[in-house]
């Protein structure tokens, strides 16, 4: 399985566990996943994306930016809106990417 199905399988599942939505556009979700899975293979970790770091490795190894973030596990707040509540104003009927 590639990191990006990996992800991708990842992402549903915590969507329907915490119960949030994806993206409206979904073309923003796969957009996060796809950089979840790229730092998943160049850093061993789901590191959050969206963010700018001074040093990747170093935060990889801090984990709070690892996803799901602390933000998000505490909070339900998703920085990168991978993960977003129903009600949100961008929030999608779903939380499944399969047709």
């Amino acid at each position: 399985m590639s990191s990006f199905d990996a992800m991708k399988k990842f992402a549903q599942s915590y969507a329907k566990m915490s119960q949030t939505v994806f993206c409206e556009d979904l073309s923003i979700t796969l957009t996060v996943i796809e950089g979840l899975a790229r730092h998943k293979d160049e850093y061993g970790a789901p590191l959050c994306p969206c963010r700018h770091y001074q040093s990747k490795k170093t935060e990889v190894m801090a984990a709070y930016w690892n996803c799901p973030c602390v933000p998000m596990r505490e909070r339900k707040e998703c920085h990168c809106m991978l993960f977003l509540q129903p009600d949100n104003e961008f929030a999608g009927q779903t939380c499944t990417l399969d047709p």
